[in-house]
């Protein structure tokens, strides 16, 4: 394709977003930066991620191909581009425009760093000018399904140790959405787009996703409009991708568009 869907995925695990995007989506590009150094080695060595695709700074691949894993990856690992990097200083390095960025960034307590949610934070800012003006989707993994607070406004012991993301759920999601979208104390221009979260309270998760030039009902954030043009987008997409598994009744029940 002359213009292949470009990825960056922030926060590496064990690498399945990656490869999936990579295996479903023909030609895509997928950048990933992992911070932690031990993420990678295990990923690589005890996960079956292609070690082909680690690079250094510089842009090279740093480990030698493995002849079965080669095979086996062949046509996807040379698409797939893994860096040790701190997510702030790879986004200000990089001067790539993308598609699509997935944010899945936590560390050794489950807790997403602030700097990249803070709303006047300099990765926010840089981000911004890394996804396409017309296009371009940030998707952030939020390992709580509610902001939740008690009726004082006051958040329980219990929930901060069990679910410390919790209490900063829509900090988070007006941070990312001013800053795509530039909106409120957003100096930057606005664009067009909307944001929205889909929550999953059985798995105690809720994902954020923040759109530019997502289509609205003549021009108004209407939320029947866009849950049902979400809803059909979906069906689109997983009839493409051949998923395993349908999203809509996540979307469905979970749905709540960011004012």
């Amino acid at each position: 394709s002359e213009n292949p869907l470009r990825v960056l995925c922030i926060g590496h695990g064990g690498g399945s977003l990656p490869l999936f995007l990579a295996t479903a989506i023909e030609g895509a590009y997928i950048d990933i930066v992992e911070i932690d150094p031990l993420v990678i080695s295990a990923s690589v060595k005890a996960m079956g991620f292609p070690p082909f695709s680690v690079t250094s700074p510089s842009g090279t691949r740093i480990m030698s191909g493995n002849t079965i894993l080669d095979a086996a990856w062949s046509g996807i690992h040379e698409r797939l581009y893994l860096h040790e990097s701190d997510a702030e200083q790879f986004v200000f390095d990089n001067k790539k425009i993308y598609d699509i960025v997935f944010i899945d960034a936590y560390d050794g307590n489950d807790i997403f760093p602030h700097k990249l949610w803070n709303h006047d934070s300099p990765f926010l800012q840089a981000l911004t000018w890394r996804l396409h003006p017309g296009h371009g989707t940030v998707v952030v993994n939020l390992h709580s399904d509610v902001d939740i607070r008690d009726s004082d406004g006051s958040v329980s012991s219990f929930v901060q140790s069990t679910l410390p993301m919790g209490k900063y759920i829509s900090k988070v999601c007006s941070a990312y959405r001013d800053a795509v979208l530039g909106h409120r104390s957003c100096t930057r221009k606005s664009s067009p787009g909307l944001g929205f979260v889909v929550s999953v309270p059985s798995l105690y998760n809720t994902t954020l996703v923040v759109s530019r030039g997502f289509p609205l009902n003549r021009g108004s954030l209407d939320r029947d409009f866009v849950l049902n043009t979400l809803i059909s987008k979906s069906i689109e997409m997983e009839d493409y991708l051949d998923l395993p598994f349908s999203c809509l009744k996540f979307i469905k029940s979970g749905f709540v568009v960011l004012d």
